[in-house]
């Protein structure tokens, strides 16, 4: 299947709300006026992976700036995504939180980083915040009621020592998402979480020399963050 990444525009919203409503829980799921308040907030901090032939969306990541200060305090998902509140907060930054990540297709997910990370380069970013649930601590804690959340979201996998245990988490630390920030109670409802979230950072590669990548041809950064993403 042949994959087109871009940016985000207001006339995605019907596809990417079937990416919603496909991905997350009714209660979970974003509408369309929020969905269209982001892309309209911060529109190259927006994109989607589509099909080339039918148009579906595959994957969808929503950004906006942020302090990392955010949250080593207690914080909410819905809080932390409302772009009406923070809109103008953390501009002068070069970190990004990821509201919302989406996808129903592993390639896709790929295929937006691949997309994204140059141009990150170009204006300055220099890294990622990621909220993710722990889906396989309810069953943890079902086997030992007294697991600390920190313990389990620490632990790792028995063969492979660096990878996280929890699927989630590993899932992220596999595009890159390697370090815990926090570990947030009541982030967001997810019931196989026991409603923990917990923050990541990953690093945008080679987001060092900034000044040098603002006036590096696209090109150059494109091939550059493909080797990098290898």
């Amino acid at each position: 299947m042949n994959i087109i990444s871009r940016y985000l525009r207001p006339e995605d919203i019907p596809a990417l709300l079937r990416l919603e409503h496909a991905k997350w829980e009714s209660h979970q799921a974003a509408d369309a006026a929020t969905l269209l308040r982001r892309i309209e907030t911060y529109p190259q901090l927006c994109i989607g992976s589509f099909c080339a032939s039918s148009g579906r969306a595959l994957a969808s990541l929503f950004m906006r700036p942020v302090s990392p200060h955010a949250f080593t305090a207690p914080t909410r998902w819905d809080v932390s995504a409302d772009v009406r509140i923070h809109h103008g907060a953390s501009e002068s930054g070069r970190s990004l939180f990821g509201i919302s990540l989406s996808s129903v297709d592993p390639k896709a997910v790929t295929q937006i980083f691949r997309y994204f990370y140059p141009r990150a380069l170009k204006a300055g970013w220099r890294d990622i915040y990621l909220g993710s649930p722990i889906p396989g601590f309810r069953k943890a804690r079902e086997r030992d009621a007294q697991l600390p959340v920190w313990q389990y979201v620490h632990a790792r996998r028995r063969f492979r020592s660096k990878e996280p245990l929890d699927p989630q988490l590993r899932y992220y630390y596999r595009k890159g998402f390697k370090e815990i920030v926090s570990i947030q109670e009541n982030y967001f409802p997810h019931e196989d979480s026991l409603n923990y979230g917990v923050v990541m950072r990953g690093s945008i590669p080679l987001n060092a020399p900034t000044r040098l990548w603002r006036h590096a041809p696209m090109f150059l950064l494109e091939t550059l963050s493909m080797v990098a993403l290898r």
